[in-house]
């Protein structure tokens, strides 16, 4: 729900036309899915940017039959030196990619991205592919029922939304749901490879896209020749397991900027102390539940207002005004707006979410009796209650889908070539462990970790010490090689300073922030 990204980034493209041929050393002798052309689609940020569309089967299994269009974008290669396609993927699932390879190719080194053709895409089902899912539109509209189901009639509410999300997809697009997960997405990215002409593919995914780079790579290992993987997805907890090791993870996150917030009492007047500071913040969540800001903003809007700040710091000094605001002074106004451009969701929004239950439901089973749920989530949120429950909500329709579920892919591999993973110590979306687990998994895979950082998405956001080790490994494909199951440690960049005017310039990690895909 970043509606930051269209403040920050501005654009949108137009998808259209079909591929051209790429330079024939990219080319697999055997591909034989047609050549579509490129057009031109650039944006004021992003002039170079192209886009097409690809036809790919629904079903994989049966590939002679209904297709589905893909929407594709593109930054080609300007070097002589040429390293194939780059295919990068923001996140979700249920993120658009297309903008995403303009800001990749414009955020590496120039010297570095001229040498690959960098592959936007938006997955089946997300953004200008088509058909897009949108199961519920108005899900989201403010103000919704309290998260915490503190009273039965709290519970039934809430329930009859996920039960009344869920009923809607598998109305509107049964025929679909079925093929909407992990395994499928990474056959698209096959077909695209094929399409492009390359024998291999190089890969840069986030969050989200770790998961599915890795399951592409255990589908396709020979067809690999790079991959980066940053704020990686711990792949033996998909995805119930997952979404509730994230609720510890991010109510550490808001107690960080709890601390932070008591740090700089003097623009802020909360108070010096964290504990007082948190329950400040917990008295403003009552007090909204009650009554609305402005008949917006309650409990359920406040915390997806506050969400992205665990994500990503840059957005603290936004935030903490408006909470300073309302508390201080008794003004809802810009608690509202900080809600609107973190918070509030559109029809992008509401797509991005369709797709992210749908692949999340699909990939895994999740517990269909409902006390399972009540009881993990009323154990968890006695000690970390700051997302918990929004978080179960977020996710309950899963627990009345319609379609079948899926078994996890086990994506450990040993016939890769070196892969670099990035992970910050206290990233919330994707924590730690994800991240070790994956470099045990991939043979010859090599991680740097960003010490004390608490970013999710940290390549490409300011770190020049990330940015090096990821640009060295584009270039020619070096890794570093370290002991003790952490191969480079770089220190993370200082937590942001107040904002001295209420305008602020935009950051690389602001960009690519609002760029990143839904919650995953």
């Amino acid at each position: 729900m970043n509606k930051r990204a269209a403040v920050l980034c501005g654009a949108a493209l137009v998808v259209a036309g079909t591929f051209t041929a790429v330079p024939a050393e990219a080319n697999a002798p055997h591909a034989t899915t047609s050549r579509p052309a490129w057009k031109k689609c650039g944006t004021t940020d992003y002039p170079t940017l192209q886009c097409a569309s690809l036809k790919v089967p629904l079903d994989h299994a049966n590939p002679h039959g209904q297709k589905i269009t893909l929407a594709l974008s593109r930054v080609p290669h300007t070097a002589k030196r040429y390293q194939g396609p780059l295919l990068v993927n923001p996140g979700g699932p249920g993120g658009s990619g297309l903008t995403l390879a303009g800001f990749v190719a414009s955020a590496l080194p120039k010297s570095v991205a001229a040498q690959y053709d960098v592959i936007g895409f938006d997955p089946r089902g997300v953004g200008a592919s088509k058909p897009a899912l949108n199961c519920g539109p108005g899900h989201f509209d403010p103000a919704r029922p309290d998260p915490r189901p503190a009273t039965p009639l709290a519970e039934t509410a809430n329930l009859a939304r996920a039960k009344s999300f869920a009923a809607a997809c598998g109305k509107k697009y049964a025929r679909v749901l079925p093929y909407l997960d992990t395994g499928s997405a990474a056959e698209d990215m096959d077909w695209i490879r094929r399409a492009l002409g390359a024998e291999r593919i190089n890969y840069f995914g986030y969050s989200y896209g770790t998961y599915l780079g890795a399951v592409y790579a255990r589908r396709h290992p020979e067809r690999v020749r790079r991959a980066v993987l940053d704020s990686v997805v711990d792949p033996t907890g998909v995805w119930y397991d997952n979404n509730l090791a994230q609720d510890h993870a991010f109510d550490d996150r808001h107690q960080a900027f709890m601390k932070w917030v008591a740090k700089h009492n003097a623009t802020y007047r909360l108070g010096t102390d964290p504990a007082r500071v948190e329950a400040r913040w917990y008295a403003m969540r009552a007090a909204l539940a009650r009554k609305p800001a402005r008949g917006t903003v309650g409990a359920a809007e406040l915390e997806d207002t506050f969400l992205p700040g665990g994500y990503y710091n840059g957005y603290w000094p936004h935030l903490a005004e408006a909470f300073a605001a309302y508390v201080n002074d008794k003004d809802p106004d810009p608690l509202v707006e900080a809600y609107e451009d973190f918070g509030a969701v559109d029809a992008s929004d509401e797509n991005g979410y369709s797709i992210y239950t749908a692949v999340q439901c699909r990939d895994a089973a999740w517990p269909r009796d409902w006390r399972q749920w009540s009881k993990d989530n009323w154990a968890i949120y006695e000690k970390a209650p700051f997302l918990t429950w929004n978080n179960a909500w977020y996710n309950a329709p899963c627990a009345f889908w319609p379609t079948d579920s899926l078994q996890p892919v086990n994506i450990a591999n040993r016939q890769l070539p070196p892969v670099l993973l990035f992970q910050a110590t206290h990233d919330a979306a994707t924590p730690y462990q994800g991240a070790a687990t994956v470099h045990r998994l991939l043979h010859r895979s090599s991680l740097v970790v960003e010490a004390s950082g608490g970013n999710h998405g940290i390549t490409l956001s300011g770190n020049t010490c990330l940015d090096k080790h990821l640009a060295a490994y584009l270039t020619d494909g070096t890794v570093p090689r370290g002991s003790g199951g952490v191969d480079a440690v770089c220190k993370a960049l200082p937590d942001p300073k107040p904002l001295t005017t209420r305008a602020s310039g935009t950051t690389r990690g602001s960009t690519l922030h609002g760029l990143l895909g839904f919650r995953g």
